[in-house]
């Protein structure tokens, strides 16, 4: 390859040379097909920085996997593409985990006061203690539509009861629960 003008050499004698490590084949290559897998990852991404990193780590994931490269199943171009393929869709899962991290972040921002967080700690357990008062199969469904978050359909089978059944103690036990909790609400402060 070396005595040869790169523009000559074909694209056969060049992916032979670059499977046996010759730089100057790994020029070629970048030269001959960096336009098209930076264009694949431009119009994927849609972002320059993004193609360019992308574009980048597609040469160097070819030239340090060249000896799995197979010429005669593939021709350079195909190969490029496939790699460009893959570290595209790299490119957007690090997208996708980096806007979900800020997200999380930003809802950190956004978290309640600890006076809050307690009030709603606070209810939750005197919630807790009003369900455990009622008899074992309305809590038993109330817990499995609240804390399980199933729905009334999915409730009748796993306790294989009629869906009107479960319907009728989850309206029983809430319409106990509002009466008992509009007392505890109306109770004197000690």
């Amino acid at each position: 390859m070396a005595t040869a003008s790169p523009d000559d050499v074909s694209d056969a004698e060049v992916a032979a040379a670059f499977v046996q490590g010759d730089e100057a084949a790994l020029a070629t290559v970048y030269r001959r097909w960096s336009a098209l897998v930076h264009s694949m990852a431009l119009r994927s991404l849609g972002d320059r920085g993004e193609a360019e990193d992308v574009t980048q780590k597609v040469f160097v994931a070819a030239w340090q996997s060249r000896a799995r490269y197979r010429p005669e199943l593939a021709g350079m171009g195909s190969w490029l593409v496939g790699i460009t393929r893959h570290k595209v869709a790299d490119a957007h899962d690090a997208r996708s985990r980096r806007l979900r991290i800020q997200q999380q972040a930003a809802g950190m921002l956004d978290e309640p006061e600890p006076a809050s967080l307690t009030q709603d700690t606070v209810e939750r357990l005197v919630m807790a203690d009003e369900i455990a008062q009622l008899p074992e199969v309305p809590a038993k469904v109330l817990r499995m539509a609240f804390y399980d978050d199933l729905t009334h359909v999915q409730i009748a089978e796993r306790l294989n009861l009629p869906l009107g059944t479960v319907k009728a103690h989850i309206r029983r036990s809430l319409v106990k629960l509002r009466r008992r909790m509009e007392v505890g609400d109306d109770a004197p402060a000690g």
